[in-house]
C-alpha cells in the first residue's frame, strides 16, 4: 500500500517504476500473462502493462505512465526502455523470469544479465525462475540470480504428463502431407509444429481449401498473431500451425491434439512440444511423425516413452538398432494418391510407394 501511494507523486518526465517484473521470451506468452494477471488485479488498485516488440514503443509508455505496478515484458523491449530511462526497476519487489530454457536456447541470458545484475533492481526482491526443463545452464543462471532458493519440482523435471497419450508414426517427409490429412479429419482442437516458417505457411496453404485452419511464426506482423490466436481460442480454427518459437508457453484451454509434423531432435523440446495438450487435468493425445532423420533423439525418446508407460512402436525400435538409419532414406517421387496406414505406426501411399 506504501508503495502504491508513492506512485501516485511520480512527476512528470520521471522514470516508471513497477513493483513487480515478469520476463517472457514471446509476444504472444506476454500477452497472455497480462490477460491472467488483469483478473488476478480486478478491483485492487493494482495495473499491468506490457513492453514488446512489433508494437509502438511510444503507445506502451503512454499506458505505463497510467499507472504500471506490474510490468510484463520481453527482453530486447524492457532493455530498450531501462537503456533510455523510460523504465526504473529500483522498487522491484518480485521477478519472474518465465520459460527461462527457452530464453537460454533463443540467445536472450545476455540481456536478462543486464535487466538482472546491471540495472538499479533491489537486492532484496523475491526472484522466482520457471522452467520446463533445468539444464546446467538454467541452474547456473539459477544460482548468481537467487538467494537461499528453494527447487520445487512439479512432476518429474523433463518428463511428459501422464494425460498425453503419445503416438509415434513413421513416415517418410513426402508422405507426411497424406498422413496428417488423415489424422487432422477427427480432431477438435489441434496444434501443428513445423520446424520452418516456410512449411508453416505451406500447411495452412494446402489444408485451408479443406477446413479453417490459422498459423502462427516470426515472420506474421502482430495483428495477423493475434487473430490467428483469437480465431483459434475461439474456435473458428481448428487447427494452429506454428513454429517452435511462436507457441512456445502458449496456454490455450481444450487443445485436444499435439502433431509434431517436424519432430524436433531434442528431447526437451518433444516434452515442451506435446505439453500444449493434456493441460488443467484433462487428456490429450500427441502424434508425432518420425523417420531417419530423427535418429539423434531416438533413444531418448524411446526412454521418454517407456518411463511415461506408453507404447513403443517396433519401427521406433528399428530406428534405434541401426542407429536411427535402419530402413535407408530412398529419393521421392512426385505425384502420388492419398495413402494408407500399413501398421498403427508406420504410413504409406496407396501406390505402394513408401520407403
Amino acid at each position: 500500500r506504501r508503495n502504491l501511494e508513492e506512485k501516485k507523486s511520480r512527476g512528470y518526465g520521471d522514470p516508471i517504476k513497477p513493483l513487480a517484473l515478469v520476463i517472457t521470451p514471446t509476444r504472444e506468452l506476454c500477452r497472455q500473462i497480462h490477460e491472467e494477471s488483469r483478473k488476478f488485479s480486478f478491483r485492487t488498485g493494482i495495473k499491468s502493462c506490457t513492453a514488446y516488440g512489433g508494437q509502438p514503443r511510444d503507445a506502451q509508455l503512454r499506458q505505463m505512465s497510467r499507472g504500471c505496478e506490474v510490468l510484463i515484458a520481453t527482453p530486447g523491449r524492457l532493455n530498450d526502455f531501462l537503456e533510455n530511462r523510460n523504465v526504473s526497476l529500483a522498487d522491484i519487489e518480485y521477478l519472474a523470469i518465465d520459460e527461462a530454457d527457452r530464453m537460454m536456447d533463443m540467445g536472450f541470458l545476455p540481456q536478462i544479465d543486464r535487466i538482472v545484475e546491471h540495472s538499479d533492481m533491489s537486492r532484496s526482491r523475491q526472484t522466482m525462475v520457471f522452467s520446463a526443463t533445468f539444464p546446467k545452464e538454467i541452474q547456473s543462471m539459477a544460482a548468481r540470480y537467487l538467494n537461499e532458493y528453494v527447487f520445487i519440482t512439479v512432476g518429474r523435471v523433463g518428463s511428459t504428463t501422464d494425460l498425453i497419450t503419445q503416438k509415434i508414426v513413421y513416415v517418410q517427409d513426402f508422405n507426411k502431407m497424406d498422413a496428417l490429412r488423415d489424422f487432422v479429419q477427427n480432431i477438435d482442437l489441434g496444434i501443428v509444429f513445423c520446424k520452418t516458417k516456410v512449411m508453416v505457411d505451406r500447411l495452412e496453404s494446402n489444408l485451408d481449401r479443406e477446413m479453417r485452419v490459422s498459423s502462427i511464426h516470426g515472420n506474421k506482423s502482430q495483428s495477423q498473431r493475434d487473430r490467428a490466436l483469437f480465431n483459434f481460442k475461439k474456435g473458428f480454427s481448428k487447427l494452429l500451425i506454428a513454429t517452435d518459437v511462436a507457441a512456445r508457453g502458449l496456454d490455450i484451454p481444450n487443445v485436444t491434439h499435439v502433431i509434431n509434423y517436424d519432430t524436433p531432435n531434442n528431447i526437451d523440446e518433444y516434452v515442451h512440444r506435446i505439453g500444449r495438450t493434456g493441460r488443467a487435468g484433462k487428456k490429450g493425445t500427441a502424434i508425432s511423425f518420425v523417420n531417419e532423420e530423427n535418429g539423434p533423439v531416438v533413444s531418448d525418446l524411446i526412454k521418454l516413452l517407456k518411463e511415461s508407460k506408453q507404447d513403443v512402436p517396433e519401427e521406433l525400435s528399428k530406428l534405434e538398432s541401426f542407429g536411427g538409419g535402419g530402413y535407408g532414406v530412398s529419393k521421392p517421387r512426385r505425384g502420388g494418391s492419398g495413402g494408407r496406414f500399413r501398421t498403427s505406426n508406420s504410413y504409406e501411399r496407396n501406390d505402394g510407394y513408401n520407403r
